[in-house]
This record gives structure tokens, C-alpha cells and sequence, in this order.
């Protein structure tokens, strides 16, 4: 896109859905060379950021954040601990309830992966003074609202 280009509703929309396409085709080369499937990257997507948070995670909530019943976040689960990808713990607070936590090989892999696009966006950014980086900030924040409403009003034919 030139500079002085306007950034009208319909262009906005054009290159989010772009973003959107190529994002998934970047995760999709990611699930294909680890022989992942593309729910195990979401779970352990939401594993990494509610670790990041510091709020501990369980499988009910991460059944809730992915929209999966509880037998099939049981089988993700299942899946991603054979892999040695995940594991489940006892919570340290209430040892009645099971805690999710992300093993460091994943970790590893998930970085070792996604460095050449972390590096990119970085290098992309760099420039960017304060202003139009809190602009972004605010756009992807209402963009991501607005998506969660979407999806929450949206209706099975």
C-alpha cells in the first residue's frame, strides 16, 4: 500500500483478512512440519498465554477458550501429553483441580518455529514511532473485541 493511501472500512477489511490468510498458512506449515493438528496449536496457544498471564488454566477452561466438548478436549489433552507437549498438574491451591502447563520442549519448538516471524514483524516495526504503535495497539485490541462479539452472536444454520 503507497503512502497517503486512505485506509477506508473495505481496505481495512481487505488486509485483515489477508493478515488472517497469511497467518494461517504460516501456522498450518507449522503444524504440517511437527505433525500437529491445528487445535493442538490453539490449545497450546491459550496454554502459553495464560502462563504468560500468570493465571493458571484447566481443561474446562480450555475447553471453554476453544469451544470443544469435554471428551474432546480430553482426547487433545491425551494427545498433546503423549507428545510430551503438555502436562497436567495438581493445582498448588486446591489440590481437587488440575492445572495445565506447557512443557519446555514445546516452549522450544513453538520458538524455535516462530523466531523468523517474530523477527520479521519486528524488523517491520521497528520505525514505528509511539503514537502509531498505540494506534495498532487500538485497533488490533477493538479488532479482536469485535471478533469475540461476533463470534458470541453468531448462529448455527
Amino acid at each position: 500500500m503507497a503512502d497517503g493511501q486512505r485506509f477506508d472500512d473495505e481496505v481495512l477489511i481487505t488486509l485483515l483478512r489477508r493478515l488472517t490468510v497469511e497467518s494461517d498458512r504460516f501456522a498450518e506449515m507449522f503444524a504440517e512440519v511437527h505433525g500437529v493438528h491445528r487445535t493442538d496449536m490453539n490449545a497450546l496457544a491459550v496454554i502459553m498465554d495464560a502462563a504468560k498471564a500468570g493465571t493458571p488454566l484447566s481443561p474446562t477452561a480450555l475447553a471453554a477458550a476453544l469451544n470443544l466438548s469435554n471428551s474432546a478436549t480430553t482426547s487433545l489433552l491425551d494427545r498433546l501429553e503423549r507428545a510430551g507437549h503438555v502436562e497436567r498438574i495438581r493445582s498448588a491451591r486446591d489440590r481437587r483441580k488440575i492445572e495445565l502447563r506447557m512443557r519446555d520442549q514445546a516452549r522450544e519448538l513453538g520458538i524455535a518455529f516462530f523466531a523468523p516471524l517474530r523477527q520479521e514483524l519486528l524488523a517491520a516495526w521497528r520505525d514505528l514511532p509511539d503514537d502509531h504503535r498505540a494506534v495498532i495497539g487500538r485497533f488490533l485490541t477493538t479488532t479482536i473485541d469485535a471478533t469475540v462479539t461476533a463470534r458470541g452472536r453468531f448462529v448455527e444454520p
